[in-house]
C-alpha cells in the first residue's frame, strides 16, 4: 500500500513537471524561434491526440469507438473537443507568447476559482470561508501580477492578461463540459478524441495550410516534447497519480507545476521576477490549495 501511495505521489508531482518544463520550451519556441502559437497548439493536439488514442487501442480496444454510438455524447464530446481542448491550449500558448510560462501557468489556475464560483451558482448557496478566502487570495494574486500593487500602472501587458483570463475561462469549461462522459467511456479515449477533433477544429480556424513555419532541429524536438512528453505523458501520469492517492491528493501535488514553470523560466530563459510577481503567483498558488482541500463534513 506505502508503495502505490509511493508511486501516485511521484506522479502527480512528475505531471507538475512535465507541464511546467513543457509551458517554458513553448516560451522558448516563441521567443527564440518565432513559432507561430496557432501551429504549435495544431501540433500539440494532433501529436497527443495520436499517440493517447494509439495508447486506448491496446488498452481499451472493444471502447475505442463506442461514445460515437450515442448521438447525445457524441455531441458533447465535439463541444468538449473544441470549447475545452482546444481553446485551453491554445489560451495557454498565447497567454506564454505574451507573457512567459510561469504567470501564464499562474494565471491559468484561476480557472478554479471560476469553477468555484459556478458550482456556487449551481447550488444557490453563498461561498464559504474557505471558498471565499480562495477567492480573495485569486483577485489580489491577479492584481499584484497586473499592477505590481499600483492603480495607476499596468505592467503586465493587456495582451497577457486577457489571454491568461481566457486561458482560466477555457479550463473552467475543459472541466465542466466533459459532465459524466469520463464516468461512461475511459479517460484516454475521451482525451485522445478530444485533443484530435480539438487539432482538426482549430487546423481549419486558423486556416492551417496557410501557416508556414520554419523547421529545424530544435524547432521539432521542442514541438514534440510539447505534444509527448507534456500533454500525453503528462496526463497518462496523471490519470495513475489519481487511480493511486485520489483526485484531491493529486490536484494537490500537481500545483507544483506553476513553481516548476516560474522556476525553469528564471533559471533556463533568464526570466526576471520581481517580488510582486512571486507574490502574486504564491497567492494563487496557495487559492489553488485552498479549492482542492475536501470539505469537512458537518456534524449534527
Amino acid at each position: 500500500m506505502g508503495n502505490i501511495k509511493l508511486r501516485g505521489a511521484l506522479c502527480a508531482l512528475m505531471t507538475g513537471v512535465c507541464w511546467g518544463f513543457s509551458g517554458t520550451v513553448g516560451q522558448y519556441l516563441f521567443t527564440e524561434k518565432g513559432v507561430d502559437r496557432g501551429w504549435l497548439t495544431i501540433v500539440r493536439l494532433f501529436g497527443a491526440g495520436v499517440v493517447l488514442l494509439a495508447y486506448a487501442a491496446l488498452r481499451c480496444r472493444g471502447e475505442l469507438f463506442t461514445v460515437w454510438k450515442n448521438k447525445r455524447d457524441a455531441l458533447r464530446l465535439v463541444a468538449f473537443s473544441v470549447l475545452g481542448l482546444m481553446s485551453c491550449q491554445y489560451t495557454y500558448l498565447a497567454a506564454i507568447s505574451y507573457s512567459n510560462a510561469g504567470t501564464a501557468t499562474a494565471l491559468q489556475y484561476l480557472g478554479q476559482a471560476m469553477i468555484m464560483a459556478v458550482v456556487c451558482i449551481r447550488a444557490r448557496r453563498l461561498p464559504t470561508l474557505r471558498e471565499g478566502t480562495a477567492l480573495l487570495l485569486a483577485m489580489s494574486g491577479v492584481f499584484l501580477l497586473a499592477t505590481h500593487g499600483r492603480l495607476d500602472t499596468l505592467v503586465l501587458s493587456p495582451q497577457a492578461l486577457l489571454w491568461g483570463l481566457l486561458a482560466a475561462l477555457a479550463l473552467t469549461l475543459y472541466t465542466l463540459l466533459p459532465g459524466d462522459l469520463l464516468k461512461r467511456y475511459s479517460a484516454p479515449v475521451c482525451t485522445g478524441f478530444g485533443m484530435f477533433i480539438g487539432g482538426i477544429a482549430l487546423f481549419l480556424i486558423t486556416r492551417g495550410w496557410t501557416l508556414t513555419q520554419p523547421l529545424d532541429a530544435v524547432v521539432v524536438l521542442g514541438a514534440a516534447e510539447i505534444a509527448i512528453v507534456g500533454t500525453a505523458l503528462a496526463f497518462t501520469l496523471y490519470l495513475r497519480a489519481i487511480a493511486d492517492i485520489g483526485s484531491v491528493n493529486a490536484s494537490l501535488l500537481i500545483c507544483t507545476e506553476v513553481l516548476f514553470a516560474v522556476l525553469c523560466t528564471a533559471v533556463w530563459l533568464k526570466t526576471h521576477f520581481a517580488v510582486e510577481d512571486v507574490v502574486g503567483i504564491a497567492l494563487i498558488v496557495v487559492m489553488a490549495v485552498l479549492l482542492a482541500l475536501p470539505e469537512k463534513e458537518k456534524k449534527n
